[in-house]
């Protein structure tokens, strides 16, 4: 069976077992990508997604278990299985106590890694059931506007035609691009996500595109982009506001001509997808400012749907906190029997700047903190309580100082939201990622 959206990185120092085994994965159908090091590794973890890791365990500088440690550090979400000789078998298992989902002895018959991987393969085919619960709560509203963006999605999801969804960061654009790919007649062809905020230029270009082998360093394999993966199917392009201009040039002519041509290659090869594409900018100012092609924008453009914020629609809020209460009590196998009144206080009162992937983070956090199960307001983020501290008693502070407060307590906020990470707290707020660090240094924000 192909794996067409499952994807592997292989660590190897010994270049020829490297290729081996990518022969044997790619002639499976599984997308590879290699690494010579477990520093390289590291470095594709960063800028790609892989649902799993197949390392080598004695590699010079970082060994595979040092590889393992440091994926688990950094929450890097992939599973993880250690390669091994005979005589290191007893490392292997350890590498299992410290999260890998298994391991593979060098030698030893090639069918059962590939079994071993279809197992994953399948694990990761089960969650779509989850996203479909988690697409229930936002797909189901009492709140006016939203069921007519609903109402809309539906009739736009029978046809071909080109749309962009529009919204603050943490509406749910994703869920919705998924629901009109599934309420479409290509429902049983791919759906295929890009994120183009968390990816370089060039990293970007080879992941839309695909390349070819030896189009540039590092390029040790043939490897087939995105578009090419959605063939038939959906593609949807996330944050394309962040797109650079060569890249739009190379976009356009894509949605134009409906071939694609990977990078380093000259073969034009044909692809039919149903394009979905979203921000969280005002793409006419971007226009106006040179920083987004007009032509562009006519051709993703046929169809434009906001997304409302959470805060306009608080008529869904506590189904939501309902939903994430017994997700996240499945997911940390906890049992919540009493919710104080604080928290509903609070749900009624929070603006929710980072939406629902905020009140997502909130969730989880107060069922991780839970104690007796009780959902308790003093485990709240300390931040939410003042993101907007307009409700304050006449003190001695001065305006400027008021300011520098709320300002303050709101890049906390932001930073929780996002998890610390700084390119998109920037984005949310509006700054470059420059002025942010020169405003943690100034408030003395520790993240």
């Amino acid at each position: 069976m192909r794996e067409t959206n499952f994807k592997i990185l292989i660590v190897d120092d010994e270049e020829d077992y490297l290729e081996v085994l990518n022969l044997i994965l790619t002639s499976k159908g599984y997308y590879t990508e290699m690494a010579s090091s477990a520093k390289q590794a590291l470095e594709c973890l960063q800028t790609q997604t892989f649902d799993l890791v197949l390392s080598d365990l004695i590699m010079p500088e970082m060994s595979g278990m040092e590889l393992l440690k440091k994926i688990k550090i950094l929450q890097i979400p992939t599973e993880f299985i250690m390669v091994t000789g005979y005589g290191t078998i007893s490392n292997a298992v350890k590498a299992i106590k410290q999260g890998a989902f298994s391991y593979f002895i060098k030698g030893a018959d090639p069918e059962d890694l590939l079994q071993e991987i279809e197992k994953l393969a399948h694990i990761k085919r089960i969650p779509k059931e989850d996203k479909q619960r988690y697409s229930k709560p936002i797909l189901t509203t009492n709140n006016p506007e939203m069921q007519h963006v609903l109402s809309i999605l539906q009739k736009v999801a029978e046809t071909d035609i080109s749309v962009l969804l529009t919204g603050e960061s943490g509406v749910g654009k994703e869920v919705y691009a998924r629901y009109i790919h599934n309420q479409s007649q290509r429902k049983e062809q791919p759906f295929v996500a890009v994120n183009c905020a968390a990816l370089s230029i060039s990293i970007l270009e080879s992941e839309l595109f695909g390349h070819e082998k030896g189009s540039f360093t590092g390029a040790v394999t043939k490897r087939i982009g995105r578009f090419e993966e959605a063939h038939n199917g959906t593609l949807f392009i996330d944050e394309i506001g962040e797109i650079h201009n060569d890249i739009q040039v190379k976009l356009l002519r894509v949605i134009e001509n409906r071939t694609i041509e990977r990078v380093g290659g000259n073969e034009h090869i044909p692809v039919n997808i149903r394009l979905i594409t979203a921000t969280n900018k005002n793409l006419g100012a971007e226009i106006q400012a040179e920083n987004f092609r007009k032509d562009l924008f006519y051709r993703i453009n046929a169809i434009s749907i906001d997304i409302p914020p959470l805060r306009h629609r608080r008529e869904d809020i506590e189904s939501f906190f309902s939903y994430f209460v017994e997700k996240f009590q499945e997911q940390y196998q906890k049992t919540i029997y009493s919710i104080d009144d604080a928290i509903f206080h609070f749900l009624k009162s929070y603006s929710f700047p980072g939406n629902i992937r905020e009140l997502r983070n909130i969730v989880e956090r107060l069922v991780i903190l839970s104690v007796d199960g009780s959902l308790h307001g003093e485990d709240l983020p300390d931040t939410v309580d003042s993101a907007f501290p307009y409700d304050v008693n006449i003190g001695n502070q001065s305006l400027k100082e008021l300011r520098k407060e709320a300002e303050r307590r709101y890049i906390l906020l932001v930073l929780e939201t996002y998890n610390a990470n700084l390119t998109k707290t920037a984005e949310h707020l509006g700054i470059t990622k420059r002025q942010l660090f020169n405003k943690i240094k100034e408030f003395e924000i520790k993240y």
